[in-house]
């Protein structure tokens, strides 16, 4: 019978590999976009592209395209740059913000289903839900989800908070769920705000705010790039420290592996070194004859 630390601990798994693809295919179309900016860039001068765009859908599922647009050299290359060094990057920190809230509230769910004796006995639910589920089963899983609704529109630090009173894992201590914070801040500045940091913003960034209230909150490639790597470690701090308090046979095996590996690493590099040392010896001594 799978244990409960190796279920949270697939959780995990198939979440890292979410955020996996999410940089494979950000990779993928950065290149199709630098492909498409080489084309542009062989274009005589003068010349025109005819492009047209989807305006709607018609009710027998054909799309209604607008007339084809002109466009010049420039202005392809003005809009292709657009999307690969500011959409892209943009669009991308979305769907990591989004893969990482989605995985804190599975463990939650998980948890808190699986141990229901962590739920507040002084928590008040619509009872009405609770008399139309048709199972003591429904009818925890209808209390859970009210509890995840409630908590998702906490600030992170009291997000954070409420995630270890269930779980045990205090986020706040480690500094990668910081640099989390300031990137769902960005997200939502985004989202919300055209980009513009506000005192909201700075606020709940606090001492790693970029920019001031009132300045534009840039996202290009190198910041996608640096949060991808923090919600890859802020999943491994979840998987470490989850595998503490429900062990995980499928993680200490994989940390097994890992150990291994870099320890037959190590020792191939000192052999690598030793054979260096020795050819060096032996050209000296060579030299020396």
């Amino acid at each position: 019978m799978e244990t409960f630390g190796n279920k949270l601990n697939n959780l995990l798994k198939e979440s890292k590999g979410l955020l996996f693809l999410q940089g494979e295919m950000a990779q993928l179309t950065y290149l199709s976009f630098e492909k498409n900016v080489e084309w542009i860039n062989q274009l005589e001068e003068g010349a025109t592209i005819p492009i047209a765009y989807p305006l709607g859908y018609r009710a027998d599922n054909t799309p209604i395209m607008s007339d084809p647009k002109n466009y010049t050299k420039d202005e392809l290359t003005e809009r292709y740059t657009f999307l690969g060094l500011n959409k892209l990057p943009i669009d991308s920190i979305f769907q990591l913000t989004t893969i990482m809230e989605t995985l804190l509230n599975d463990v939650l769910k998980m948890i808190l289903i699986e141990y229901p004796n962590k739920i507040p006995s002084k928590k008040q639910v619509d009872i009405n839900c609770v008399l139309n589920s048709s199972s003591i089963e429904q009818a925890k899983i209808f209390i859970v989800e009210s509890i995840l609704n409630e908590i998702a529109y906490k600030s992170p630090r009291d997000y954070a908070t409420e995630f270890e009173k269930y779980t045990g894992v205090n986020l706040l201590e480690n500094p990668v769920f910081h640099k989390y914070i300031e990137l769902k801040a960005t997200r939502d500045i985004h989202i919300h705000n055209s980009g513009q940091a506000n005192e909201i913003y700075t606020a709940k960034s606090g001492v790693l705010s970029r920019v001031k209230s009132g300045e534009y909150l840039p996202v290009d490639i190198q910041y996608f790039l640096m949060s991808y790597e923090q919600c890859l470690q802020l999943n491994e701090v979840l998987e470490d420290e989850l595998d503490k308090i429900w062990p995980s046979e499928n993680h200490r095996n994989k940390q097994q592996i890992t150990h291994k590996a870099e320890k037959e690493e190590v020792v191939e590099h000192l052999l690598e070194e030793a054979k260096k040392e020795l050819v060096e010896k032996a050209v000296t001594t060579k030299t020396e004859e």
